[in-house]
């Protein structure tokens, strides 16, 4: 009987077990959370700080017996190192477990940047739902809170912050917020629609250190001392993939995946935030750690266990894994896909109108679009997803672009519906 054992109870590893237990009836299948929870989504901790749902909906699956009757085994311990020659892995106990085919999908953990002070009393990132619990407790109505980064997931938990009632302070490193997803038009009007709705930002500054106490004192690189009651540290992630040195499985930011997302070691797979996998639109590796990826890397991932497991080709490729990013900041959308700060030589046109809130930024290589920002301009978001995930070769239409940028609709109209197999396509099929 064929094991399949998952690493991480997440988004990816909760859809792998469940894509395995469908194609594969009969197969043993193990799935490893590290938490003591039942499997849930990180992205929903915002909404459950906001009241929107409880900690209920932020469980993947409402089930409280969904696993038991898909027959899939979960254990909740952490995973300390795996032997892929040996077929094993260890865990915390120091029970080792076999395995036959593998999917890592063990996610990303929070950066904990190197500031004297980051482990006080107060200060926590949000991560979990311990952490969420935590929050909750401190930031109430009127308490002065300092969040400690400005990037996407730090501007979602600052809107849930807002929603809250508190006073809240935000320290960025970068000359702009959301700098990894944003230009520097886009991010300063990001900044200054925050400032408007009351949120000090600080951009260009770091946090030197934390005084423990009550209130905590936070002096910043500017010279000045900012009190919080709660500190939150959104200072980014990582791929949480420190159990596998010594694996002999190749990682390099993330597990180093080829396109049938397994790694160079057969049988042994990876989706998700912890992956690298190959990114078309940049011509490299990237680790991509948004949900929609996760999922759609691990229903690939273990459609490819089973046919290994069962000694067939792996059947399911992926077709790429593009940088994909739409953010709703306190009302305000933007949206970043691709390879948004192109090459040199690349052309680039924009079109900003500060004082409608609008600003829109394309990036072309040859006739293709390879990237673009966009803030306030909510019409055309999946139009400029598929211009870009498709490779559309626009012809004349890159040139009316460049004089008119908004014209993103009547430019996918006319090349992405006769090229490719987008609803409403004129051909029905690639060519």
């Amino acid at each position: 009987m064929t094991h399949h054992v998952i690493i991480g109870a997440g988004p990816a590893g909760v859809i792998g077990a469940e894509t395995i237990r469908k194609l594969a009836p009969q197969d043993t299948i193990t799935l490893i959370g590290d938490e003591p929870e039942p499997a849930y989504s990180r992205m929903a901790l915002p909404y459950l700080l906001m009241g929107n749902i409880d900690e209920s909906g932020t469980y993947l699956r409402k089930s409280p017996t969904h696993f038991d009757d898909l027959r899939i085994a979960v254990r909740n311990a952490s995973v300390k190192s795996v032997d892929a020659a040996k077929r094993t892995l260890t865990l915390s106990g120091g029970e080792q477990l076999a395995f036959d085919t593998l999917l890592i999908a063990s996610g990303s953990h929070p950066v904990s940047p190197p500031i004297p002070g980051i482990d006080s009393e107060g200060v926590h990132t949000c991560w979990t739902l311990a952490d969420a619990r935590d929050i909750a407790e401190r930031a109430k109505p009127g308490a002065r809170v300092l969040q400690l980064g400005a990037g996407f997931i730090g501007c979602i938990i600052m809107e849930a912050l807002v929603s809250r009632g508190v006073s809240l302070s935000v320290v960025e490193m970068a000359d702009r917020m959301v700098p990894r997803m944003m230009g520097p038009t886009a991010g300063g009007m990001i900044r200054d629609w925050c400032e408007a709705k009351g949120i000090q930002v600080f951009t260009a500054t770091r946090v030197e250190s934390i005084q423990p106490g009550e209130p905590l004192n936070v002096k910043l690189s500017d010279g000045s001392t900012v009190q919080a009651d709660l500190v939150i540290s959104a200072a980014g992630v990582r791929p949480a993939i420190g159990f596998m040195e010594n694996s002999g499985v190749t990682c390099l930011l993330g597990v180093l995946t080829d396109e049938h997302l397994q790694t160079n070691v057969p049988g042994v797979f990876a989706a998700g935030d912890c992956a690298e996998a190959f990114d078309k639109v940049s011509g490299k590796t990237i680790v991509s750690a948004i949900q929609p990826n996760a999922s759609e890397q691990a229903r690939i991932a273990a459609t490819n266990m089973v046919a290994y497991a069962q000694g067939r080709p792996a059947p399911a490729d992926l077709s790429g894994v593009t940088q994909i990013n739409v953010l709703d900041t306190l009302g305000l959308v933007s949206a970043s896909f691709g390879d948004w700060q192109g090459k040199p030589g690349h052309d680039h046109v924009e079109l900003t109108d500060k004082a409608s809130g609008r600003h829109l930024s394309l990036r072309f290589q040859d006739d293709v679009l390879v990237g673009c920002n966009a803030v306030g301009w909510t019409d055309h978001i999946g139009v400029m997803r598929g211009l870009v995930e498709g490779q559309v070769k626009l012809g004349a239409w890159k040139d009316k672009l460049m004089q008119d940028p908004t014209r993103l609709m009547q430019a996918y109209q006319a090349s992405a519906l006769g090229q490719h197999d987008w609803p409403g396509g004129k051909t029905g099929r690639k060519r």
